[in-house]
């Protein structure tokens, strides 16, 4: 088994829960049940550059089984208008191509859309930001792990205009949830899917 889309830098791995250390950090001690139940490799989910960075540190400490995604969540694509974007994304690009010689970085993501919390990016801007990260996958040829949250259409429209960027590398869409004739489209253009609990709360789920 290898876990495609683990959260690790969240603090609960570290006994942290809502700002307080409510257990010992007993990080290690989760990784070893993983790997002693069967599951071979994890990829780390990063959402935005500092936690790229930490993740790439993280996978250091076991480098034949620990390794990460580079990219920049659509819930916090306002961080490009922090500073200067370009440079952010550059900075981003430096990150990919350095983890990838390593062996760290795997793939582009987590990113993508996510019009069910707009309150945290607004919709233009992650559509932006989003059209731009496709440079990263160009760059590297790495596959795409993408967020799609009450987005699919905008996605599917992005995904299309950037395919000669995307489509040597290919892609999951992660923690999908949407209907049929979605993950239809998604597979035809050469995408998988990914399936957790988010993809399995309803009857209509279930049956797709």
């Amino acid at each position: 088994m290898i876990d495609i889309g683990a959260n690790l830098l969240d603090p609960m791995f570290r006994g942290i829960y809502r700002e307080k250390q409510r257990h010992e950090d007993d990080f290690n001690l989760v990784l070893k049940r993983g790997f002693d139940l069967g599951v071979e490799k994890i990829i780390i989910t990063s959402g935005n550059k500092d936690e790229a960075i930490k993740s790439v540190e993280l996978c250091r400490t076991d480098p034949s089984r620990l390794f990460t995604t580079v990219g920049v969540h659509p819930t916090r694509c306002t961080e490009f208008e922090t500073g200067d974007s370009e440079t952010y994304l550059n900075e981003l690009k430096e990150i990919c191509k350095k983890g990838k010689e390593t062996g760290s970085v795997v793939a582009i993501g987590e990113f993508g859309l996510d019009y069910d919390r707009l309150q945290f990016c607004p919709m233009d801007v992650q559509k932006k930001y989003f059209d731009q990260q496709f440079m990263l996958a160009e760059e590297t040829n790495l596959p795409l792990f993408l967020h799609n949250r009450n987005s699919s259409n905008d996605l599917i429209e992005i995904l299309l205009k950037n395919k000669s960027k995307w489509e040597k590398g290919g892609g999951v869409v992660h923690s999908f949830d949407g209907t049929l004739e979605e993950m239809k489209t998604f597979v035809d253009m050469g995408l998988h899917i990914g399936i957790n609990g988010c993809s399995l709360r309803t009857e209509e789920n279930l049956n797709v």
